[in-house]
């Protein structure tokens, strides 16, 4: 018996590839509802019908709801009798979000906004919401944006009874293969017989599956204290390596040449799972990092003149200090995955 057995789970943005991957894990299992919770009838139809071909002697447990985490009210009408909550319903591509950072905003703060609150009235008791790498030293509209998502869930956990709800938080780099990530994109162009696009060959990124995501989301529900931002320890590579490994796997005849076209709008040269200032904090759980909340008050007395003399001697853990991997390694855990191994047909 699971901690899920006959709860029932929400998934804001589940028609998104988080959701398909917590779908294709828990549907199965004991889990008494899972809930989709999106703004896009067409996709929910797809999925509807994708796991009543699959999965269709437990694809009655799932349950569709349209709405918008922009909208209060369409967000409260899912959430009754919900037991869980993974938060993933978000706007995740840089360069749209550089140009409507607005946007951004509506989804990322005032809609995570929405949930806590629909959640917190209606007596959730455990919700975890997906943050990204890029919300960590923000350079760009939407990691400004997911940098604003984790204040309104540090702050809405200041504020309520943990006995009642846990809120906190997961942050994670790139995800493998997922909808609208440049390796489809590269399989895509190497069939075509196009040049394989980088946007700059020393750029790293960190890198991990959607089953990792979906562990680490695991990981934060059975751990995390309100408040909680936790991270895992994701290896990383450059996009130079990553390119190449795709480039081995699927141009067998090295037809594509790898193309450099510059940095995209909002791009950085790496990314940063911690800060140098969340490291003060961090607590090591073997695979993965706990930052706890800053429980202090808005005392500002207190906040002038105390300060905080212990700190963990861990420096900020970023895309270029983590374990860096070669193209074979890299080819190894591409190998790992569903989708790539579906696309080569193994």
């Amino acid at each position: 018996m699971s901690i899920f057995k006959d709860k029932t789970l929400l998934i804001t943005g589940g028609t998104g590839s988080f959701g398909n991957a917590v779908l294709n894990r828990f549907l199965e299992t004991d889990i008494g509802e899972i809930r989709i919770f999106s703004r896009d009838e067409k996709k929910q139809d797809d999925m509807r019908h994708e796991f009543q071909q699959k999965m269709p002697g437990a694809a009655g447990k799932i349950k569709f709801f349209i709405g918008d985490v922009r909208d209060l009210a369409s967000v409260k009408n899912a959430m009754h009798g919900v037991d869980y909550i993974f938060h993933a319903a978000a706007l995740k591509q840089v360069p749209s979000c550089e140009f409507f950072p607005i946007e951004a905003v509506k989804t990322n703060v005032l809609g995570t906004e929405n949930v806590l609150t629909a959640a917190i009235e209606a007596g959730v008791r455990n919700v975890v919401c997906l943050s990204t790498d890029k919300a960590a030293y923000p350079v760009n509209a939407m990691g400004t944006s997911k940098a604003m998502m984790e204040k309104v869930v540090v702050a809405k956990s200041r504020n309520v009874d943990p006995k009642k709800t846990t809120i906190s938080c997961t942050r994670y780099g790139n995800v493998m293969c997922s909808r609208g990530s440049v390796i489809p994109l590269w399989i895509e162009q190497i069939r075509a017989g196009k040049p394989i696009t980088v946007t700059e060959s020393s750029m790293t990124r960190f890198i991990m599956s959607l089953e990792e995501a979906v562990d680490l989301v695991l990981f934060a529900f059975a751990n995390a204290e309100n408040g909680d931002i936790m991270v895992q320890k994701a290896p990383a590579c450059t996009i130079e390596v990553l390119a190449k490994a795709v480039k081995e796997l699927f141009d067998k005849e090295n037809k594509s040449e790898i193309k450099v076209i510059g940095i995209r709008h909002g791009e950085k040269m790496y990314e940063t799972l911690l800060t140098n200032e969340e490291c003060a904090g961090a607590i090591d759980m073997g695979n993965f990092y706990r930052v706890p909340a800053d429980k202090r008050d808005l005392n500002y007395d207190k906040y002038f003149k105390d300060g905080n003399v212990e700190r963990v001697n861990l420096s900020e853990f970023n895309s270029n200090n983590t374990d860096l991997l070669t193209v074979q390694q890299v080819k190894e855990k591409l190998l790992e995955l569903s989708y790539i191994r579906n696309e080569l047909s193994l």
